[in-house]
């Protein structure tokens, strides 16, 4: 039972992996990029991190041994990490093309557009 979970993870996480891969090539502008990229591959990550966690444990649960229990610790960090990262790094890129006079492909209103006047 355990293993069809950690399959099923494995599978949803490669597939919103694959899906902010697509989102990088199709999508018209860097927002809309960035949106799908840091969304997709953040919630595909959870997955993948989680797919390691439960395996990890159900190895430690059966061997009793320290080193699959380690691992799950050092993937939950690194889950930590990039549930940290991964926004505000998406943030700071939107931010810096905003800031540097990239519109939204399609745009309608720019309700930044006061502030980005304001700081020349």
């Amino acid at each position: 039972m355990i293993e069809i979970l950690v399959y099923a993870f494995l599978i949803i996480g490669l597939t919103f992996n694959l899906l902010a891969s697509i989102a990088l090539l199709r999508f018209p502008d860097v927002y809309t990029r960035l949106h799908g990229g840091t969304k997709c591959t953040t919630f595909g990550s959870i997955f993948l991190c989680g797919s390691v966690i439960i395996y990890n444990l159900r190895e430690w649960l059966l061997t009793s041994s320290p080193s699959p229990l380690i691992m799950s610790i050092h993937t939950f960090i690194a889950l930590v990490a990039i549930l940290i990262t991964n926004p505000t790094g998406a943030h700071a890129i939107a931010r810096a093309a905003h800031r540097s006079g990239i519109m939204p492909a399609r745009a309608v209103v720019d309700d930044l557009k006061k502030d980005r006047e304001g700081e020349r």
